[in-house]
């Protein structure tokens, strides 16, 4: 944890020219900055709004701000990598809020206490989305809000895709799956299971849909080609993850061996352990610095057992026998050869390098281009060079998270909207990101985060959850830890600080106004915002106005 221990007295700059004078050359204006937890939100959360009403004890105000952009908060509060977090400003004083704990917290309460949305009048427009994963069944949730008649065709037995079939019960419960999307069948969206698309514009033409959003994921297991011989078991971590989150008990052994260092590999190890294995390695061909894992998702794996053997390459697989080549780093960080070798003893090994799409059934459609990886090339729109037809999620360049799946199908959700409407998505500005720098912080209050509690593991076959939820006055306490970072939230220290009472209070939620005829332009009420919500802007004029005087 980062503690920051210096001083936090402001310091005095006899060097910076004084505002105030016989002529007034700036006054205040109040701003809305982008917080960098908003930006950081591959969803595009307004992560700071909702937090505000959290705070406040609203929690289901909260819960409805949250689903505007995001469907599944009691399922992102779990499996998010949380980069918001990374990026929190927080962070620099003591430790970042934990915003995915008070997400969770929220979609937990949506959950027990039935709240649920209503959507728009019909508007006679109806859409195929191809595909239940996040990217679609988040766009589902979208168009449905907007009031058009959405059928999603799923090609497995249950809808989630690797939200059910990737990640395991033991970090998103099965439940809590099925509950979000069953609030989405609760807005009248129509899903078809063991529905496998082969033709899309058939199914097109077939259900007079007026678009298509592709979102079949990427849930082909990428193979790579080690000599294996001699009944060698050996399979692939998606197959593997697939079966068990179907209720099937892959027999592995007890040595089984894990070759790859992503987030999957993690789960397959942790799996592994859950299905009777005694020893699980996981054997990465570079070191801990430079693997795909998420730092949290490896100590975890650690924590329950899981063995990690870094700068190894496995060569040979011989039965029971795996034959692994010792690695060196270059100086540009890549893993190369070394020449030394060592055999491992394994019942099975699992291959979890990766995953790619299936898009050879979208070769004939008209338009469709795609990339070296086989993914498909779609514009800012998410529309493919087939008119009406539009891919999102990872079938997409993309990073390959739930997350960017999940705002992904909302950003292809608002597009075809538009395109339905006859009309191009307009584009906002994006307003400027405040850092810590910028933001005033004459006092502050340590304030250490709500701690998630650890539950225990139990039975090696256990696929309970291992991270529990916070309480009410938790999740409270730990939304009153955000900054509000370039925007106002109302702390009256402007109002209080003007020396020449040149501040109005509008009432609550309506800010502030500054009455020009009394400001001096000193920047007081700039210094003492704690949030940067506040700018010294130039006068209007080119000559300078006399304190005391409106511009004109």
């Amino acid at each position: 944890m980062n503690i920051r221990l210096e001083n936090m007295s402001p310091a005095v700059d006899l060097t910076r020219r004084q505002a105030t004078g016989p002529v007034r050359t700036q006054h205040p204006v109040w701003h809305d900055l982008l917080p960098p937890c908003n930006d950081a939100c591959p969803a595009g959360e307004d992560i700071q709004g909702w937090l505000a009403l959290a705070q406040a004890g609203k929690y289901e105000a909260a819960w409805r701000s949250l689903v505007t952009d995001n469907p599944f908060p009691a399922i992102h509060g779990r499996v998010c990598y949380h980069p918001c977090e990374t990026a929190c400003n927080r962070g620099a004083l003591d430790s970042a809020v934990s915003v995915h704990a008070v997400e969770r917290f929220l979609g937990d309460q949506a959950l027990e206490h039935g709240w649920h949305v209503t959507s728009a009048p019909p508007t006679g427009k109806r859409v195929l989305i191809v595909g239940a994963g996040p990217c679609g069944l988040s766009a589902a949730w979208h168009l449905a809000l907007r009031g058009h008649a959405v059928e999603i065709h799923e090609a497995g037995p249950v809808a989630g895709g690797m939200l059910h079939f990737g990640i395991p019960a033991y970090r998103l419960p099965r439940d809590v799956l099925s509950h979000e999307i069953s609030r989405l069948e609760s807005l009248g969206i129509r899903i078809v299971l063991n529905r496998k698309v082969g033709d899309v514009l058939a199914e097109k033409a077939a259900g007079n849909f007026d678009a298509v959003l592709l979102a079949i994921g990427a849930q082909v297991a990428r193979h790579i080609d080690i000599p294996a011989r001699d009944a060698a078991r050996v399979l692939d971590a998606v197959t593997m993850l697939r079966a068990t989150g179907i209720g099937e008990r892959p027999l592995l052994g007890r040595r089984v061996v894990v070759y790859g260092g992503g987030n999957t590999a993690m789960d397959a190890a942790r799996t592994a352990r859950r299905l009777g294995a005694e020893d699980a390695l996981i054997v990465y061909y570079r070191d801990r610095e430079h693997m795909g894992a998420l730092p949290f998702e490896a100590a975890e794996a650690m924590e329950e057992g899981v063995r990690i053997r870094w700068l190894s390459s496995i060569r040979e697989v011989d039965g029971t026998s795996v034959q692994v080549e010792k690695m060196r780093l270059d100086e540009h960080g890549r893993a190369q050869p070394t020449g030394q070798y060592e055999t491992l003893e394994a019942d099975s090994l699992i291959l979890a390098i990766g995953q790619q799409t299936d898009t050879g059934f979208l070769r004939n459609v008209p338009g469709i281009g795609f990339a070296p990886d086989g993914t498909v090339i779609v514009g800012e729109d998410f529309q493919t060079g087939c008119a009406g037809i539009f891919a999102g999620g990872d079938m997409t360049p993309a990073n390959r998270t739930v997350t960017t799946a999940t705002g992904h199908g909302k950003r292809a959700a608002r597009n075809i909207d538009a395109w339905l409407n006859g009309a191009a998505l307009a584009r906002s500005e994006r307003h400027a990101i405040v850092g810590f720098d910028t933001l005033h912080l004459p006092l502050y209050s340590d304030a250490m985060p709500s701690l998630q509690p650890t539950l225990p593991v139990g039975e090696r076959d256990s696929f309970g959850e291992v991270l529990g939820s916070l309480d009410e006055a938790q999740a409270r306490h730990e939304a009153r830890r955000c900054l509000s970072c370039g925007n106002c939230y109302e702390c009256d220290n402007c109002y209080a600080a003007c020396p020449t009472s040149a501040i109005d209070r509008l009432g609550p939620t309506r800010g502030y106004e500054v009455k020009l005829e009394r400001c001096t332009g000193c920047a007081v009420c700039f210094e003492q915002c704690p949030c940067h919500a506040i700018d010294m802007v130039p006068e209007t004029d080119v000559a300078a106005i006399p304190a005391g005087e409106v511009p004109r």
